[in-house]
């Protein structure tokens, strides 16, 4: 198998409700994701996927939705005061925990079709999560990348 693997810079606060320790007081990060997409085969450009597309889609996404973002559980007392003075807020379903963030992020690299199998987000420089993909989910991806390929047209990974 091929692999390659882009990394993400971003910040982003939270914080932990029914959680008895200090991460239940609002704080932030500089996080970095890793995104690992693997394939059996090199496309036509002899790549796994160029590095342009994992950028394009996944910390474009990071960017507009989570960097210098708070977030936070949807029923958090803090949504509406922060809401109602004009602050940056991403809501989740559940604690944003980095094993959630790394998770969300996996999921939005796969809905944009590229074969992720990995995704890493550093809380701090000693402490990570990791969300994988079963076995057969990047598989099923594979007849996705020929669509992000032919959006991008071979242009050079950076």
């Amino acid at each position: 198998m091929y692999s390659v693997t882009k990394r993400i810079d971003f910040c982003y606060g939270h914080r932990l409700l029914d959680y008895d320790g200090i991460c239940k007081h609002p704080h932030g990060h500089n996080a970095t994701a890793e995104i690992e997409v693997r394939t059996g085969t090199l496309d036509n450009r002899n790549m796994v996927c160029d590095f342009s597309d994992i950028k394009r889609l996944v910390k474009g996404w990071v960017d507009r939705e989570l960097d210098h973002k708070m977030l936070l559980r949807h029923d958090d007392p803090l949504v509406k005061p922060l809401k109602d003075l004009g602050e940056p807020v991403y809501l989740l379903d559940s604690n944003p925990t980095v094993e959630r963030i790394a998770k969300l992020i996996f999921d939005k690299a796969a809905e944009h079709g590229l074969p992720v199998v990995r995704v890493t987000v550093w809380e701090t420089p000693t402490s990570f999560a990791d969300y994988r993909a079963d076995d057969g989910k990047a598989e099923g991806q594979e007849g996705r990348k020929a669509e992000i390929q032919g959006r991008e047209g071979g242009k050079a990974g950076t």
